[in-house]
């Protein structure tokens, strides 16, 4: 073998001589190269504080995704309410305060989940209306941000009937315990306010009740006043409205109501008085009605007040009550009839007739039936009753002096 390949073979390429090795020197292992230096550029603390920032921000990133996944599935997931729940949102409160009461109230799990991805859902615009809502058992926080941003809030109402006078329908609203507020301290005019059923949310004001009765009253006159018969005598809306409030307490049923304006706005043609005992009663005790117990006697057809019909010609000088839109559509186009008198027929109407003998003998048959139900015919008024009790003129009978307390 040649020197050079025995320099080949030396360590690390290096050249000379073989030198043999003991047993213990071939086995002992041979030392590792330390590594290499870092470079100063590595080694700089603005790399060091690079390297820390960016696993910080990763971690921050990391606990992000994770909260975000937490807050979203909390969202909207069920929540603890077990039964059905009404929450009041009050004018004003801002998401803050709606959150806490929430959570205060045992309704969501976390006040600050529902107000943060509250915030994230509401748009441009939109925010949680105010109102009384029912919550649903287990509603999730996103099923209560929906119902609380759609304002569909718990909706009570109010019915107020045709007739009543003005000062009893305050009564009815103060005695509403959902209402709010005074009432307006001067009562509206006779006739103005439109009897119907009025819904409201919690909160809602006694002023604005009456406002929309007013509204909607003036727009409804309005509306059938222009569609009146282009023959009908009245002169105005004001004896339009008279006129029907006179006809609503005068009698109950809807189908009849037209045939009752007649015979009123052909006495009035002829120049006959009304005779109408509504009209007495609303003298004798105004707004506040006759008490249930008290009945017409005979002496009342004899008191004077600007509203005695039975004194007085033509209409009373303001409506008795408040018409609804029956009596007003009978008193626009009432029925084209003759007859000038009724009376009640036992059954809950009333009977027709066009001359005085027709009308004395129903009157007649009428005491009859009353007699047959163990009554005293004589103790009754009909209106136009003379004192010797013998039915002379008369508008209606018994069956609305019921009525008309």
């Amino acid at each position: 073998m040649s020197d050079t390949n025995q320099s080949n073979g030396t360590p690390n390429g290096q050249k000379g001589p073989i030198i043999p090795k003991s047993a213990n020197e071939a086995l002992r292992p041979e030392r590792v190269p330390d590594p290499p230096k870092r470079s100063r550029k590595a080694r700089s603390q603005m790399v060091i504080f690079l390297n820390f920032l960016m696993t910080l921000v990763v971690f921050v990133i990391v606990l992000a995704i994770i909260g975000a996944y937490y807050a979203i599935s909390a969202y909207q997931s069920p929540g603890p309410l077990a039964t059905n729940s009404n929450f009041i949102v009050r004018s004003g409160a801002g998401l803050a305060e709606i959150s806490n009461r929430l959570e205060a109230n045992n309704l969501i799990s976390d006040a600050r989940i529902f107000r943060y991805m509250t915030a994230t859902n509401l748009h441009d615009g939109e925010t949680l209306r105010s109102g009384e809502y029912e919550i649903k058992a287990g509603a999730s926080m996103k099923d209560i941000m929906e119902l609380l941003k759609s304002g569909k809030s718990i909706l009570y109402s109010v019915t107020l009937p045709e007739g009543l006078t003005v000062r009893q329908i305050f009564n009815k609203l103060q005695a509403d315990p959902v209402l709010e507020g005074e009432l307006p301290s001067a009562l509206p005019a006779e006739g103005s306010l439109r009897p119907d059923t009025y819904k409201f949310t919690r909160g809602t004001k006694r002023t604005e009740i009456v406002q929309q009765m007013a509204g909607a009253q003036e727009k409804l006159v309005d509306q059938i006043w222009q569609k009146r018969d282009p023959n009908l005598t009245l002169a105005n809306k004001q004896e339009f409205v008279t006129l029907a409030s006179i006809v609503e307490k005068e009698t109950g049923l809807a189908d009849e109501r037209a045939h009752v304006a007649s015979v009123f706005l052909n006495r009035i043609g002829k120049g006959m008085r009304l005779q109408s005992d509504p009209t007495i009663i609303y003298g004798l005790f105004g707004g506040d009605g006759k008490p249930s117990d008290r009945p017409i006697f005979q002496s009342d057809l004899k008191k004077e007040t600007a509203y005695n019909t039975y004194i007085i010609k033509g209409l009373p000088p303001t409506p008795i009550a408040n018409p609804g839109r029956d009596a007003l559509e009978a008193v626009a186009n009432p029925w084209k009839t003759q007859d000038l008198y009724f009376v009640a027929d036992g059954t809950g109407g009333h009977v027709f007739a066009a001359t005085l003998e027709e009308h004395n003998a129903n009157v007649k048959r009428w005491r009859k039936l009353v007699a047959e139900k163990g009554e005293d015919p004589s103790a009754i008024a009909v209106d136009g009753q003379p004192d010797d009790g013998a039915a002379t003129t008369t508008g209606s009978g018994t069956q609305q002096k019921k009525k008309t307390n």
